[in-house]
């Protein structure tokens, strides 16, 4: 089994002499450009796009958690019609002291075979005991749709998802993690504390036992300085919530879908302080107003967050609350869905 791989690797290696250089694209109309929702080796969620300017293709990928970042390479194979995508991994070999004494290159291959709307694909990542191959899929995301008008979008009654006393309604998005979670006068509090000596432990996430389709949600939250939470917009769209105060505008500060849009202008206010939050999704399209200030207005999301519990953006979802990061505090979350 190991020499046939090795025989799919030796294409994709040879691409990296071209130093990460984008390589044309076989044809004007290339049927694997677009957003894919992937769903990666072990269940996780996933994004692939691809572009394509002037001849040539490239390609960004979320792969689980943290950023959409983008790809080393792109290449296809005509003849098998075939997407050859390249990511490279440093490794970094450290002596008994930690000091690094060697950084080693690994190139991850990852090949995708179009079936209609749908991609098959192999992920081969070579390492020191050889290539380990995993098989997953993709599913081509439909073009997104224009802005919606919001004037004339209708609401259903609210719901007051958090009754200010209990977690009533909620529950962690994985019950084997450790529940930080809990109410202090009438505050749901997460405080996910470490032990000194003592092996970490894995907080978790919480998530309403409701799952919604579009809507406009309202909360108000609180972070102490370097306090780092999120909320997730059906289990798969981070707003983000964080301590940025007096930083530039960036997709992972407050009130950023992260990874993704930055907001016009950055309104938090300091550490310590509660900050209101009002997010409407319609049809794949998020505003987030932040202490009064529209901060992303009516934009597109092309596709899940890091994080997300999935990456089919067309399933009803819960409101999920990061809590394996830092301690944060939320009240007053209310929500009212889109009426069809």
């Amino acid at each position: 089994m190991q020499h046939i791989l090795v025989s799919l690797v030796r294409p994709a290696l040879a691409s990296l002499c071209v130093s990460a250089m984008l390589i044309p694209a076989a044809a004007a109309d290339n049927p694997f450009v677009g957003h894919w929702a992937l769903t990666i080796p072990g269940g996780g969620a996933g994004w692939l796009g691809v572009t394509q300017e002037k001849g040539y293709c490239d390609a960004s990928v979320l792969w689980g958690g943290g950023s959409v970042v983008p790809v080393d390479s792109v290449f296809f194979d005509d003849e098998k019609q075939t997407l050859f995508v390249t990511r490279i991994t440093e490794v970094k070999r450290k002596d008994a002291s930690g000091k690094v004494v060697r950084t080693h290159r690994f190139p991850e291959v990852i090949m995708a075979r179009l079936e209609g709307d749908r991609l098959d694909l192999t992920q081969l990542r070579p390492g020191d005991h050889g290539i380990a191959q995993h098989d997953f899929t993709g599913k081509r995301i439909p073009p997104l749709p224009a802005a919606p008008d919001l004037a004339r979008v209708r609401f259903g009654d609210p719901a007051v998802l958090f009754d200010g006393k209990s977690l009533a309604g909620w529950q962690l998005t994985h019950p084997n993690q450790v529940n930080g979670w809990s109410v202090q006068e009438g505050v749901l509090i997460n405080r996910p504390d470490q032990q000194t000596g003592r092996p970490h432990r894995s907080y978790g996430n919480l998530r309403t036992e409701r799952e919604f389709e579009d809507f406009r949600l309202t909360l108000e939250t609180r972070v102490p300085k370097g306090g780092n939470s999120g909320v997730y917009l059906r289990g798969i769209y981070e707003v983000q919530v964080a301590d940025s105060h007096g930083r530039a505008p960036n997709s992972h500060g407050m009130g950023g879908v992260y990874s993704r849009i930055t907001p016009t202008e950055n309104a938090a206010k300091p550490a310590g302080e509660w900050q209101a939050l009002d997010i409407t999704l319609v049809d794949r399209h998020v505003t987030v107003v932040l202490n009064g200030k529209i901060i992303i207005d009516n934009q597109p999301l092309l596709g899940c967050t890091g994080g997300a519990l999935w990456s089919d953006q067309f399933r009803p979802g819960p409101l999920y609350l990061q809590g394996d990061h830092t301690a944060v505090d939320y009240r007053n979350i209310v929500l009212r869905p889109v009426l069809h």
